[in-house]
């Protein structure tokens, strides 16, 4: 499993698909699916990042309650979530896109934005954002 803890002392930013891609690069590889979240500051200076606990080779877990308690733990206005899809097929599910749509209201609930779900495979990576499904 990816590291959960940021491990420079240098301000990391996550401005656009490219900079989550690079911060979740680890999950393409993974046999099983698994999410990240990365907590971002109004700069989208990165915060910290989580992990959900691991899932199995088709369904991730995203636990919704500690997503958003963990964006107001950070005091962080922003989260980009990424996933893997050990398939190889970055297209969006309808279970992610439906995951993405609660996750994001129950963060606008609180302030919060969700300004990307990143799916990355071993030789694709897709945006929701890029997509306009965000």
């Amino acid at each position: 499993m990816p590291s959960s803890q940021v491990r420079s002392t240098e301000p990391r930013y996550v401005r656009d698909a490219d900079a989550a891609r690079q911060l979740f690069v680890d999950l393409a590889a993974l046999p099983y699916e698994l999410v990240g979240f990365a907590y971002l500051d109004p700069d989208r200076r990165l915060l910290g990042v989580r992990y959900s606990p691991q899932g199995t080779s088709t369904a991730a877990i995203v636990p919704i309650r500690l997503v958003v308690g963990d964006a107001l733990a950070f005091d962080a206005t922003g989260v980009v979530m990424a996933h893997n899809h050990p398939g190889g097929d970055p297209s969006p599910s309808a279970a992610d896109k439906a995951v993405t749509r609660r996750l994001a209201h129950a963060l606008g609930a609180v302030d919060v934005t969700m300004l990307d779900h990143i799916i990355l495979t071993a030789h694709a990576t897709t945006s929701f954002r890029a997509l306009g499904l965000l």
